[in-house]
């Protein structure tokens, strides 16, 4: 049977329990709507005594499905004020599924000031253990003394000074598998703040002794099903550019079509595109030894992960990601690769969202406080944030805060969250997803960029939108999104998977359904936690200024989007 530990930080214990069976059928994002709406108060503070860090695995974890070990963190999130849940890859999930944890929750609040880490040992026993020696140590630094420590087979989801000094956009690092650097981030919504507001600067996993057996309703049948489902993500791979490349392969897509934010979501064409895209960067790969077609979890076919050098041919970053590169690259208009990857390293070792940090000093940029384009300054820029100055914590806090610190009458935020690499005059769908997601401006909630609409036009937007929104719900529970697309002709199976493993009927309204109830129960969510439909609108600017690359304006009506959710 499948166990959670519940941890108590008010009196420093953890329980090991079996598996709520209400939650048997869910996991990932499915499981954190379910457990949050039963659990944690919409209205608690989410740097308080009734807000929980809630950590748990996938619906399909410990199985042969492939990146079915992706893991999902969940809370109220301290820069939204609703529901978040914000999904990684790396090593952890997977040792987690070895141990037979399904769901971690943290609770309450340490009754004196200090640090602690929980140690989950090579039997699955787990301990509260003191860190204060480890304090004020960033990502890669801890992650180095936890190796010291308890070996190379470890994997670590932990948080930086960012999370210890509750910023709130500090996320929570996990290390990726065989590099074991700490690069995959559940990067959104300032979760690290609330992991670092219990006290909690970690929690490291040991390889276990003897791995977790899964039962199943009908092995054979699973086994057989999971073979097929893995050769055709596996073949479909093979063309995606994402494994031959990575996902900075993006950029060549969004380059001409205004779909690439340049200077702020300025709607212009960024004509150095070339400097910070995928010819550069394989090239770079070349030269100076890096890798592409990484996996950054054991059974990964996908294989999107990287590990990019600087021009020494030394480590610089991993997991180095389109987000990250159009955000600190054409959005601040900085056309230097290396300069962009040393960002993605400050912040990966900081413990905070690129997006945000990047749109934080794109606010500084708009505003005249640093030249559009200067990359040092801009790497000073994340440096305060690193070193705690008084304008570094208000970097910490995001693009939102930096804005209105600023008097910046353009800021790209949906319910307090900066936007990501996707200008939605020009992929109109992904306005509406942006407006809507119960997650804030979110990219991976549902994007239409890709599908056979237009997207320049209005035509059937919302409807993509939310098709896509429900999809994302229930990929978020069972596996990397990149699998999920690779296998899109092919989601009919995830029905016969979901049968062989829990039983039932082998159909797929019980994994599309699955989906709606997320997503409405995360909406709910919100509105009790005070949220109204103002919420759900992209700023001012979209809709009145034009992109200069195709003049169009997101015009998507308020009522469309009023109704997408009314089933």
């Amino acid at each position: 049977m499948w166990s959670k530990l519940s941890v108590d930080m008010k009196n420093l214990s953890v329980n090991k329990e079996p598996y709520d069976k209400e939650y048997e059928q869910l996991g990932g994002r499915s499981l954190i709507a379910q457990y949050m709406m039963k659990n944690v108060p919409p209205t608690c503070d989410p740097l308080g005594k009734d807000s929980q860090i809630i950590i748990c695995t996938s619906i399909f974890a410990g199985t042969k499905l492939t990146t079915a070990h992706r893991l999902s963190v969940g809370g109220k999130s301290p820069l939204t004020g609703g529901i978040k849940e914000s999904n990684s890859g790396g090593f952890a999930a997977y040792q987690l599924a070895g141990h037979g944890i399904k769901l971690i929750t943290v609770k309450d609040l340490p009754k004196e000031e200090g640090l602690w880490l929980l140690h989950i040992d090579a039997q699955g026993n787990a301990f509260i253990e003191d860190a204060k020696a480890y304090e004020g140590l960033n990502n890669y630094d801890f992650v180095d003394r936890m190796h010291e420590k308890y070996g190379d087979k470890i994997a670590t989801i932990s948080i930086g000074a960012a999370g210890e000094r509750l910023y709130k956009s500090a996320s929570l690092q996990i290390t990726e598998f065989n590099s074991k650097h700490p690069s995959r981030a559940a990067a959104r919504g300032g979760l690290g703040a609330v992991m670092g507001s219990k006290g909690l600067k970690a929690v490291v996993i040991e390889n276990p002794v003897e791995r977790y057996q899964v039962q199943y309703a009908d092995k054979e049948k699973f086994e057989e099903l999971v073979k097929g489902f893995n050769k055709i993500v596996a073949e479909s791979a093979k063309k995606d550019p994402f494994h031959n490349i990575g996902t900075i392969s993006t950029i060549e897509v969004t380059a001409n079509n205004g779909v690439l934010p340049v200077d702020n979501f300025s709607g212009r064409l960024f004509p150095e595109y070339k400097e910070i895209g995928a010819g550069k960067f394989m090239s770079n790969l070349e030269k100076r030894g890096g890798r592409n077609k990484v996996p950054c979890q054991p059974g990964c076919v996908v294989q999107c992960s990287n590990c990019y050098n600087d021009k020494e041919g030394n480590y610089l970053t991993s997991g180095f990601e389109y987000e990250t590169i159009a955000i600190m690259g054409p959005n601040c208009h900085i056309s230097d690769l290396d300069a962009v990857a040393q960002m993605d390293r400050i912040c990966d070792n900081l413990g905070v969202d690129t997006i945000e940090a990047g749109n934080a000093v794109a606010m500084c940029m708009e505003t005249g406080k640093i030249k559009w384009g200067d990359t040092q300054a801009a790497l000073s820029l994340l440096k305060e944030m690193e070193e705690g100055t008084e304008f570094g914590c208000i970097m910490g806090d995001g693009c939102e805060a930096v804005g209105k610190f600023l008097g910046c009458k353009r800021i790209p935020v949906v319910k307090h969250q900066s936007l990501p690499g996707y200008d939605p005059r020009n992929t109109k769908g992904t306005g509406i997803t942006y407006s809507t997601s119960p997650m804030g401006g979110d990219h991976t909630a549902g994007m239409t960029m890709g599908r056979a609409f237009d997207d320049c036009g209005r035509s059937a937007q919302a409807y993509a939108s939310t098709k896509l929104q429900v999809a994302m719900c229930f990929s978020d529970s069972m596996m990397c999104l990149f699998a999920f697309a690779n296998a899109a002709n092919d989601l009919h199976m995830l029905g016969g998977l979901m049968a062989a493993l829990y039983g039932g009927e082998p159909d797929f309204n019980r994994v599309s359904m699955l989906g709606v109830k997320t997503l409405l129960t995360e909406r709910a969510y919100n509105k009790m936690a005070g949220m109204k439909k103002e919420d759900d609108r992209l700023p001012e600017f979209f809709y009145k200024e034009k992109s200069s690359a195709t003049g169009s304006r997101f015009d998507i009506i308020d009522y469309e989007i009023d109704v997408m959710f009314d089933f």
